[in-house]
């Protein structure tokens, strides 16, 4: 549904922190799948751990959050807020992931309270849950990050 190309039109980060890679379903508002490719070169993998690599929970979760920026904000075009992550909620990590695997990310939104929006991540490889845990994001003016 969005190649990576699509993608950069609509997300915010970039390599080496861009983690979405490809958006397999959409429900704009609602839902999505993508997919993120662990790579054995990826800078955080010098250091964790170099003898046995494994992506940090903190990326893990990451991966999720931008994921969720699309469905909330899947034109892009919000050019005064933007949603910063402000709670994560019960993520539990059942087996580690590590270079070669393909994260398989579904995201489904649970609350939408204005300013407020929580939701459900599961995280699988080849079928089997990797993580899995909730968030909850605030749109932020950008002025109130970066006053001129």
């Amino acid at each position: 549904m969005m190649n990576i190309m699509d993608i950069n039109k609509r997300i915010r980060q970039r390599a080496p922190f861009q983690m979405i890679e490809r958006v397999l379903e959409m429900e704009p508002g609602v839902s999505a799948r993508g997919t993120k490719n662990v790579c054995v070169n990826e800078p955080y993998f010098n250091g964790h751990f170099p003898e046995m690599p494994i992506m940090p929970g903190v990326l893990v979760i990451e991966s999720c959050a931008q994921l969720c920026s699309l469905v909330v904000d899947s034109d892009g075009i919000d050019e005064d807020s933007i949603y910063v992550l402000l709670k994560v909620d019960g993520f539990k990590f059942v087996k580690t992931i590590i270079p070669g695997d393909v994260l398989d990310i579904t995201v489904t939104k649970t609350r939408d309270a204005g300013t407020l929006k929580s939701f459900d991540a599961k995280v699988s490889v080849d079928g089997q849950v990797r993580a899995k845990g909730s968030m909850t994001f605030t749109a932020v003016p950008k002025s109130e990050i970066y006053p001129e």
